[in-house]
C-alpha cells in the first residue's frame, strides 16, 4: 500500500523503467504507465521483447524516478496481460486520453 506522498509522486509521473526477465537475463526499458486501482497499467505491442518475456515469465518490476532530486519508487510483481473486454477498454481509452502517442497511433 502506498503513501499519499507516494500516489501523488506515481501521478506526477507517466514513464517508468520496466524490467521483464526470461531465462535469467534482465530486459529493462522506458514505458508509460497509468496507475490505477492499485495498479500500473502498460500498453505494449505484441511484437516486443518485453511482451514476449511476460508470457514467458510474469515476473516483472519498475521503478519511477526522478534524477534531481534523487528519488523513486520501485516495485515488484507479476504482469497480466489484458487484451481484451471491459477492463481492455476502458484502460485503452485513459491511454489516449492521456498521451498523444496512442491517438496518433492507437
Amino acid at each position: 500500500m502506498f503513501t499519499q506522498k507516494e500516489l501523488d509522486f506515481l501521478k506526477r509521473h507517466e514513464v517508468c523503467a520496466f524490467a521483464t526477465c526470461v531465462n535469467n537475463v534482465p530486459h529493462v526499458t522506458p514505458v508509460c504507465y497509468i496507475f490505477l486501482d492499485r495498479f500500473f497499467w502498460i500498453a505494449i505491442d505484441y511484437d516486443t521483447k518485453k511482451y514476449k518475456n511476460i508470457k514467458n515469465n510474469k515476473r516483472v518490476a519498475l521503478t519511477v524516478f526522478e534524477y534531481r532530486p534523487s528519488r523513486g519508487i520501485m516495485v515488484e510483481g507479476f504482469a497480466e496481460v489484458v487484451e481484451e473486454g471491459n477492463e481492455f477498454r476502458e484502460i485503452y481509452q485513459r491511454f489516449y486520453e492521456k498521451f498523444e502517442w496512442v491517438r496518433r497511433d492507437p
